[in-house]
């Protein structure tokens, strides 16, 4: 059943989606004219605080909705959701130096300019339905149990348009993991954020409720987001694979994970913005601790997937990284563009990738470590928008005034949290997100 309103939306610095309705029979009003929209709303965090603001109560924007990001989704109980995501524009028509589509629009036109190459992704998101303390990881049995859920998800991402290319029982409790396949960086992000909302709406509809939190608990394992990369040329042909490269890497896509590796201190303050995520990225958590390239190594923070195909035709599009040092507090559309920023840094600056590491590096030493060049990734999420702070080049990547906008508005997050007990803030994350 369709839904009477519709919302123009953007994905915000915290991660989460808003928007403004309208009736639904307005809709191609809507989106020549788009709707109002008001500066200071970068700064409400996650939490629906306020951090501190440059515009305080003056200025004026329009959200403008783009006809190809039309959600029109079935939910269980013959519900409705209907949405467009945008971009954020001044009154002039330009594009508003704190909208996440814009920036990402932004990073990825810089990559292309410099490359003359193209940028496929893909979002893999772990989630959790609370109601239990079942594991079952991977089991049917743990499928089956959630299999009302599974089914009700996926009608709404017909809606959407979205096919997803793998969903699973995870090892953790009440643990789920939706796999998308590779598009257009632009749509990839996308995609994320759209199936983020609808795993949340569809849980919702059924009485139940999904959490993509970093963390649900300390003894918990967590839930991630990893995000696939491979380069690609104008003409549909794969670039990312060369058989005589190091660890398969063509030269640009070398140059890219070095930028990647580089920035990534600077990165993780976009890609894992939460106080919690940095309860998760430490070592033997599956997750990520270091700024190293890994091979068959789930805890590195850049990993070359492996490969199944035996041609190399088919071996040269299979071929990607996978980053890992990312969660669902992030905007796809922000974290996505750190990563094409850094990535194209590398390109720029002529950097070539380390041999990708095959150990725990955990149990090295810190002079061992620097003389491979691994730093640790920092360890709160203070300390990562410091190292955002002083990255110039990395910093240089993304409009003027945004990285101190969304310092700022980071620090309001922290400091709403500051006073919380640790229960206390584990659970206002999980109903945050």
């Amino acid at each position: 059943m369709g839904a009477d309103m519709t919302l123009a939306c953007t994905s915000d610095f915290s991660g989460l989606v808003r928007g403004k309705g309208f009736r639904t029979a307005d809709l191609g009003k809507r989106i020549e004219s788009g709707v109002g929209w008001t500066p200071t709303n970068v700064q409400i965090t996650c939490f629906d605080t306020i951090s501190d603001s440059p515009y305080g109560a003056l200025g004026d924007l329009v959200l403008k909705p783009d006809p190809g990001c039309h959600v029109d989704a079935d939910l269980p109980g013959d519900a409705g959701l209907s949405f467009l995501l945008g971009d954020i524009r001044t009154l002039d028509g330009a594009a508003w130096e704190c909208c996440t589509r814009s920036i990402l629009k932004r990073a990825l036109d810089g990559f292309e300019k410099t490359s003359g190459l193209e940028i496929r992704a893909s979002f893999e998101h772990e989630f959790m339905l609370p109601g239990g303390r079942e594991t079952r990881g991977f089991t049917l049995a743990g499928f089956a149990a959630r299999q009302d859920f599974a089914s009700a998800l996926l009608r709404a991402l017909d809606g959407a348009d979205i096919q997803p290319d793998g969903f699973f029982r995870e090892y953790g409790p009440d643990q789920m993991e939706i796999t998308l396949p590779p598009k257009p960086a632009l749509r990839a992000a996308d995609e994320a954020v759209i199936l983020r909302e609808l795993t949340r709406a569809a849980a919702s509809a059924m009485g139940d409720r999904a959490t993509f939190t970093p963390l649900v608990s300390p003894d918990v394992v967590g839930n991630g987001v990893h995000i696939h990369l491979s380069l690609w040329r104008p003409d549909g042909s794969p670039a990312m694979w060369s058989p005589e490269g190091q660890d398969g890497l063509s030269d640009p896509a070398s140059a890219f994970v070095a930028g990647m590796l580089r920035h990534m201190p600077a990165a993780v303050a976009l890609t894992a913005p939460s106080v919690l995520s940095y309860r998760r990225l430490v070592p033997h958590r599956w997750s990520a601790a270091f700024n190293n390239l890994g091979r068959q190594d789930r805890e590195a923070g850049v990993r070359i997937c492996p490969l199944t195909a035996r041609d190399a035709a088919t071996r040269a599009r299979q071929f990607n990284v996978e980053y890992r040092a990312a969660d669902a507090a992030a905007s796809p559309h922000l974290a996505l563009a750190a990563l094409v920023v850094a990535g194209t840094l590398g390109l720029r600056d002529g950097l070539s990738s380390p041999p990708a590491t095959t150990e725990d590096l955990s149990v090295l030493s810190a002079d061992a470590l620097t003389k491979r060049g691994i730093v640790r990734l920092p360890t709160d999420l203070e300390a990562a928008l410091d190292a955002f702070a002083r990255d110039e080049a990395f910093r240089s990547g993304f409009p003027e005034r945004m990285p101190d906008i969304y310092i700022a508005h980071k620090r309001g997050e922290i400091a709403h949290v500051s006073g919380m007990s640790e229960e206390e803030c584990f659970a206002a994350y999980a109903s945050t997100y």
